[in-house]
């Protein structure tokens, strides 16, 4: 869903907002929480397939580690396991 945002601001660009509302890509499968990026800080992200964006307190530790914090939004890399996974199914490639 990110991807998609992320896809119809860029070709939209009349002007580059701010912020953009991007899901929380945590691994809670109910999780409707949105974190507030701008294109760049999202895109610093996600150039690495293993990395993702969560909303503080929103990590899993058995699953991932916290690599940033930030005011608005916390990055995670995902453990070797979930890491596979996440290389083989990202949409990016």
């Amino acid at each position: 869903m990110n991807e998609r945002v992320r896809a119809l601001a860029t070709e939209a660009r009349t002007h580059e907002p701010e912020h953009l509302s991007f899901v929380c890509e945590c691994g809670k499968s109910d999780c409707t929480a949105t974190v507030q990026l701008s294109i760049r800080e999202y895109e610093g992200v996600r150039k690495d397939p293993t990395h993702f964006v969560v909303v503080p307190g929103h990590e899993i530790p058995h699953v991932e580690d916290v690599l940033e914090r930030h005011e608005r939004y916390d990055v995670v890399r995902k453990h070797a396991h979930e890491a596979q996974i996440a290389i083989e199914t990202d949409p990016r490639s």
